[in-house]
């Protein structure tokens, strides 16, 4: 579905910048693998979007794949522009629920592999987020896995334009986290996002604008991994 607006040509409303950024112990790979063996209690900040059609709900789930490299790195995926759900959108690896997925992870391992050819013998699944409700009606849950290095990656051309890595050290600090508004059909909604300058995949500098549900999937991550 097409935006009537563009979400990066909207005022910056406020910066998280007075919340801690998680440290590089909280971070590891050994360390966030506990913390899904030992969850703490806590709340998801955002867990659902004002609507904006009004299709029935639909379940799906998203692969948050974690790359183990100098430093942490998380998946991303560019979609392509004539999809018809979030067209041209930074997102996770994911899509809708087939019937004859066991559960959420195979749904996002399954996904995963469709969309980047990215292998499950290679993805080691740490836990799950609790579900995420987008304004188009899809019911995600966010799938967390660490990727083994040494895994590959093939786009589906008609599916995703670029796979690309951010730090998640980035990610996980609030004062990179920006909030928006916009008014839609007489209501006003908000959303974060969180823009990061990297490379392309030619070597070019590019800004990725990351916002609406990806951002706050990874604004659940950072509440669940600083709790």
């Amino acid at each position: 579905m097409a935006l009537s607006f563009d979400p990066q040509k909207l005022p910056v409303i406020g910066i998280d910048d007075h919340l801690p950024a998680l440290t590089p112990a909280v971070l590891h790979g050994d360390a966030l693998r506990q913390r899904f063996l030992t969850p703490p209690v806590w709340t998801p900040e955002i867990k659902t979007e004002g609507r904006f059609t009004e299709r029935a709900p639909a379940h799906a789930s998203v692969l948050i794949a974690l790359v183990p490299r100098t430093e942490i790195t998380v998946l991303l995926t560019q979609r392509t522009d004539h999809l018809t759900d979030h067209p041209g959108q930074i997102s996770f690896p994911g899509g809708r629920v087939d019937p004859g997925d066991a559960d959420a992870a195979a749904t996002a391992l399954r996904e995963a592999h469709e969309e980047i050819g990215l292998e499950a013998s290679f993805v080691d699944v740490l836990g799950a987020l609790p579900t995420y409700t987008t304004g188009t009606g899809f019911i995600v849950t966010p799938v967390v896995a660490l990727v083994r290095l040494g895994f590959a990656v093939q786009p589906e051309p008609c599916e995703v334009a670029e796979v690309f890595e951010v730090p998640l050290s980035f990610l996980m600090n609030p004062a990179n986290h920006r909030r928006h508004s916009v008014e839609l059909n007489g209501a006003s909604r908000r959303f974060l996002s969180i823009p990061w300058d990297g490379l392309d995949e030619v070597g070019q500098p590019r800004r990725y604008f990351i916002w609406g549900a990806t951002a706050a999937m990874l604004r659940n991550l950072y509440r669940f991994l600083a709790a």
